[in-house]
């Protein structure tokens, strides 16, 4: 019974550790970018976009297409990167296994 009450413990520990770092992640930015850095993208760990930053360079009236894919790709960057970086985090917890909807 000892190591029953120990094991739940231990499990309890993990449980706020796991929560602690997820809360964490929001505090932590990544930056995607596209077009050699004309436009760029912070998100956070939470994969919630933080800021875009469009340089005047970018922006060509003519060919609006063109900013939207620089803005897209910029997005995807920073999301891609806000992944990652999640799974690092988490994965200490984890031990890489991907457990839906933690993360």
């Amino acid at each position: 019974m000892n190591n029953m009450n120990q094991m739940m413990k231990q499990v309890k520990k993990m449980q706020e550790q796991m929560m602690k770092a997820q809360e964490e992640l929001g505090n932590k930015t990544v930056e995607g970018s596209s077009g050699g850095g004309v436009v760029t993208v912070q998100a956070n760990g939470h994969k919630k976009i933080i800021s875009i930053n469009i340089k005047p360079e970018a922006v060509d009236p003519d060919d609006v297409e063109m900013l939207q894919d620089l803005v897209l790709t910029a997005v995807n960057d920073a999301l891609t990167k806000a992944e990652e970086l999640a799974n690092e985090d988490m994965g200490k917890f984890t031990g890489g296994l991907k457990i839906p909807g933690l993360f």
